[in-house]
């Protein structure tokens, strides 16, 4: 559709005629010392002519001037109203993918799979619904490291997730939740402070790393980043092996006392995951918690157009000088 940005300018498209029509003219004519009887006729025809030519040219002075006036008011054409992305949380997931994270001791429609898989899964749907969020995803085993930096690209960052792999970071199967807690701070100091939250979901305890776990969480609560931590990891399953079959409990190694205390510091809450309904339910509790914005953000294209009407106001212009100068 065309839109206007000026549309008071039309407001002077009658001068032209106000000027011509309300001002009184002025005769040109002056006495003549001797008349000519016989050329009187001539002068008539003549004076007609004049007359024409001359209101011709008014006409296409006030085609011109009404052209100028549309070009005054800024014409514009507006395209079709497309969805801009609403400037959120700045929201960073730490996925642990160490060696412990193949543990299959999670069930997705039937079939075990391992904890990492499980994360993927329920992690994934969670993204997707982070409409106007900035997401960023850290890997981190025995050393951290950024998959994916801030971005709105949803879709990016779950491809980018459902593509990691145990030991991706390193083959050494430690876990350094310290230094992934100094790795977000470090990409979100920058960012709001009333939107900083990260998302740490590990299965163990911190076995490396050159930043104990507390002195970093001590740091992001400096930086007002709000850690969410996710322990995950069933409490018991079966183990069938030479001796038979054994209850085990395969996150014994989980120090939920840390996760908790990480947490606490930075006013954020601990959570257990011990299977996949639980781990769904607690990323929608931190849809709740974290709500996304609900405000809807449009943009419409905008392609001027008053370059058309001036164009022809010029041309128009041009064409009655050069006739005025030949007249």
């Amino acid at each position: 559709m065309i839109h206007f940005a000026w549309p008071w300018f039309l407001l002077a498209l009658p001068l032209p005629l106000l000027v011509r029509y309300g001002l009184s003219e002025v005769s040109s004519e002056s006495g003549a010392a001797l008349k000519v009887p016989f050329l009187q006729d001539f002068n008539v025809l003549q004076a007609d002519a004049r007359i024409q030519v001359r209101a011709g040219l008014f006409w296409l002075a006030f085609l011109a001037w009404c052209l100028l006036v549309a070009a005054a008011t800024r014409p514009q054409w507006l395209g079709e109203p497309i969805e801009q992305a609403v400037s959120g949380r700045d929201l960073m997931l730490a996925v642990d993918v160490s060696g412990s994270m193949d543990v299959q001791d999670f069930v997705i429609d039937d079939y075990r799979v391992d904890r990492l898989t499980a994360v993927k899964k329920v992690a994934s749907e969670f993204i997707a619904r982070r409409v106007g969020d900035r997401i960023g995803l850290i890997l981190f085993g025995t050393t951290p490291y950024l998959q994916a930096p801030l971005t709105f690209d949803r879709q990016t960052v779950i491809r980018l997730l459902n593509e990691a792999f145990i030991g991706i970071t390193d083959d050494d199967p430690a876990t350094s939740i310290g230094d992934a807690i100094g790795l977000a701070v470090k990409k979100l100091k920058n960012h709001p402070a009333d939107s900083r939250v990260l998302i740490l979901l590990t299965d163990g305890a911190n076995t490396a790393g050159a930043v104990d776990p507390l002195q970093a969480a001590e740091l992001a609560a400096q930086f007002k980043l709000k850690i969410y931590t996710i322990g995950i990891g069933a409490d018991e399953m079966i183990v069938r092996d030479f001796f038979g079959a054994r209850r085990v409990n395969p996150s014994r190694d989980l120090d939920e006392k840390t996760l908790k205390a990480i947490a606490a510091k930075t006013g954020g809450r601990y959570f257990r995951a011990r299977d996949s309904q639980e781990m769904a339910q607690i990323y929608h509790i931190l849809d709740q918690l974290e709500p996304v914005e609900t405000d809807q953000v449009y943009f419409r294209p905008r392609s001027e157009l008053f370059y058309w009407p001036l164009s022809l106001a010029l041309l128009f212009a041009t064409i009655v000088v050069v006739a005025r100068a030949r007249t």
